[in-house]
């Protein structure tokens, strides 16, 4: 059973920083690219950045760019995003998802996977709350 548990949310104040987790199994996380998303009341799901758990590579949002890292623990089967200068507008459920991304499902540009359709499993979220 294919199971992702986003964690590391909470509540801080403007400048701060946060780390989420994003803990996999019961799928091989090489083969697959998981990303991170949010949603704030009353707005569309986003995607924030991706990561493919093969190789490493590496995509942002504009919107989070130079702020946020993404990056992942293949032995711990654990993808983290680190988010520095957060600000109001970051504020949002984030969530973390697992797309397929290997075989000829990699010739998909790493990008089209900041669009949650693109996902195929998803964790429950964790909310992120910046105080101005």
């Amino acid at each position: 059973e294919v199971q992702l548990q986003a964690s590391g949310g909470g509540l801080v104040q403007a400048g701060g920083s946060l780390r989420l987790a994003c803990d996999a199994s019961g799928f091989t996380f090489d083969d697959y690219a998981i990303g991170w998303f949010r949603q704030a009341p009353g707005k569309e799901r986003e995607g924030v950045a991706c990561i493919s758990n093969s190789e490493g590579s590496v995509r942002y949002a504009d919107s989070v760019m130079g702020r946020f890292t993404i990056s992942s623990d293949n032995a711990k089967n654990t993808v983290y995003l680190q988010m520095n200068n957060l600000r109001p507008e970051d504020t949002a459920v984030y969530y973390c998802a697992a797309s397929f991304y290997s075989g000829s499902a990699y010739l998909r540009p790493l990008k089209s996977l900041l669009v949650p359709d693109e996902h195929d499993y998803w964790g429950q979220g964790t909310q992120v709350t910046v105080s101005s």
